[in-house]
């Protein structure tokens, strides 16, 4: 039966249905997923991401990442977190992760008094998406239901973390095409691109902007020139690849609509950040000064967007594995 073949009032209770179970094909993914196989697992999640977002602030925007990076590639099926074994080629060795990428060791933390608690029941792939919603949390930003009910995946796609993740030098119009290929619209693309509210970025991402974005040997126009003549100071134009720098200069360990009105200002770090604003795009524009102007609004969209890009592709059913080991396949 097709879904315009239904009458009105089916409809209406399914759509109500859906804001908290998420179809995925062949299962749904739903909160109360481990309410009777493990009532802990949200809890132990929470408070193994509390302890290590204590120890280091900067790892919380590390675990959200991970969350987007895993779930860009081949779905939100934990294939990230493989390490290179066998046929397997690691995802971490792509271009977007390697020297990047961070915060596996928390993920194994948190697997380890998972299994302890309720052994091979819990996915490393719904482990990701909780890690991602409590670091959000802890640096003050919005909270969601996590639906759940995600598994493992058996291989990786290095190919995949290669062509499918954003990355920071791409045009709007790519960026756009990346993200609609997920299923993600231009509200999700700018969105949950505000996650960039909090966490570091390297020099190598951004030098371009500073001495040569079109290839003409000039800054980024769209740059504001104080905060480019900041950024040299220790991005120069050549050595220095490592150095880390705020994504949010002004509140970079507080998730806020900040990174929004750093925008507005043209003192967005990343070229993909500011072409939000200043790419051409009416309605990315609009949006990004929207949310430089209502926190409310931000956190709202970013919720509902974060429950969307968590139900790209999952695996579900009887699909993939529950790894014992995040970092590898069971056989």
């Amino acid at each position: 039966m097709k879904c315009m073949d239904l009458p009105v009032s089916f409809l209406i209770v399914f759509s109500s249905l859906l804001s908290v179970a998420h179809c995925s094909g062949s299962g749904y993914l739903y909160p109360q997923f481990y309410q009777h196989s493990c009532p802990r697992a949200q809890a132990i999640v929470r408070s193994v991401v509390a302890k290590a977002v204590a120890r280091e602030a900067r790892m919380a925007a590390s675990l959200l990442r991970l969350h987007f990076h895993d779930c860009f590639v081949k779905g939100c099926d934990a294939s990230l977190l493989l390490d290179s074994s066998g046929t397997i080629t690691s995802e971490k060795r792509s271009n977007p992760n390697r020297n990047s990428a961070r915060g596996f060791e928390v993920v194994d933390e948190i697997k380890a008094a998972m299994e302890k608690e309720c052994p091979r029941t819990v996915s490393c792939a719904d482990i990701l998406a909780l890690a991602a919603k409590d670091s959000t949390v802890l640096t003050g930003g919005p909270s969601w239901e996590v639906p759940l009910g995600r598994r493992d995946s058996m291989g990786a796609s290095i190919q995949g973390s290669n062509n499918n993740i954003p990355a920071p030098n791409n045009t709007l119009r790519t960026i756009i095409t990346k993200f609609k290929l997920k299923g993600l619209d231009l509200v999700d693309l700018v969105a949950l691109s505000g996650s960039h509210t909090i966490g570091d970025s390297r020099c190598t991402s951004f030098r371009q902007r500073l001495y040569n974005q079109t290839g003409d040997g000039r800054p980024d126009s769209t740059l504001d020139t104080t905060y480019a003549a900041q950024l040299r100071r220790r991005c120069p134009r050549s050595g220095g690849d490592q150095n880390l720098f705020p994504l949010d200069a002004l509140s970079p360990g507080r998730f806020d609509n900040q990174y929004f009105k750093n925008l507005v200002a043209r003192k967005g770090l990343l070229a993909s950040d500011e072409v939000l604003f200043s790419g051409g795009s009416a309605t990315t524009t609009r949006l990004v000064t929207w949310y430089a102007e209502s926190n409310e609004a931000f956190f709202a969209q970013f919720a509902k967007s974060m429950v969307k890009m968590g139900n790209i592709t999952p695996l579900t059913g009887n699909k993939g594995e529950i790894r014992k080991n995040c970092r590898r396949i069971n056989h």
